[in-house]
């Protein structure tokens, strides 16, 4: 979800009104997912390296994080989304914050709509990092590991590999992003800001993923 401390700098805006705009286009998304039938949707809201930004900014990021749960969870249980998170609980991830995300996580544990991850202090190194410190104190013998090994140790093993990832506002990179789970995703790369990125916009990416010719090491079909 890029682009939305430049949207609002060439409005004149303060970085954190690009923040607050990139909130309908989120809920704008979530809604389109739930009408199409789209069984999961991750989010990138803050990464391992996020905190280098502007601490007035990353406290900013935090609380408005904090407070889009407590306004939103409800509404996304009406709906029987099911919210999870993935990223690490470290010491940096004030607690209040981690209690408002358990309590997210029970509300909406049994709903059987759309899952709806977001992504928080997360990083796709760390995570196979992670993964890999869970081997190691499991004591698995190194002959005996496998992807599969590897897949069950992630944040959410639950999660099935991305068949799309959209990056907004011109960025044609990956950024540290489910380094493990997209190795056969398709990408899609927009000059779209995030906060104008709405149904139409997500509309128009699953019509492009739809034409793409997915072979996975193989070769293309010929009918």
């Amino acid at each position: 979800m890029d682009g939305n401390g430049r949207w609002a700098q060439t409005r004149g805006l303060p970085r954190t009104e690009g923040h607050r705009a990139g909130e309908h286009s989120l809920f704008e998304v979530v809604e389109t997912c739930d009408d199409l039938g789209v069984e999961w949707l991750t989010v990138f809201a803050f990464s391992t390296e996020n905190w280098k930004r502007p601490k007035d900014e990353v406290s900013f990021l935090i609380n408005f994080n904090e407070e889009i749960l407590i306004r939103r969870r409800d509404e996304l249980h009406e709906k029987n989304v099911r919210v999870r998170f993935v990223g690490r609980r470290d010491w940096r991830v004030p607690k209040r914050l981690i209690r408002r995300m358990d309590e997210t996580l029970e509300l909406t544990q049994d709903n059987t709509g759309l899952t709806f991850t977001i992504a928080f202090n997360y990083g796709g190194r760390a995570e196979i990092v992670d993964a890999v410190r869970k081997i190691v104190a499991d004591g698995t013998p190194a002959d005996k590991i496998t992807e599969k090994t590897i897949a069950r140790r992630l944040y959410d093993p639950e999660m099935p590999d991305p068949d799309l990832v959209i990056r907004t506002s011109g960025e044609n990179r990956i950024s540290n992003f489910l380094l493990w789970e997209l190795a056969y995703s398709e990408l899609l790369f927009t000059d779209t800001p995030w906060p104008e990125f709405g149904r139409q916009s997500f509309i128009d990416a699953i019509h492009e993923f739809q034409s793409r010719d997915r072979r996975f090491g193989g070769v293309a079909s010929t009918g």
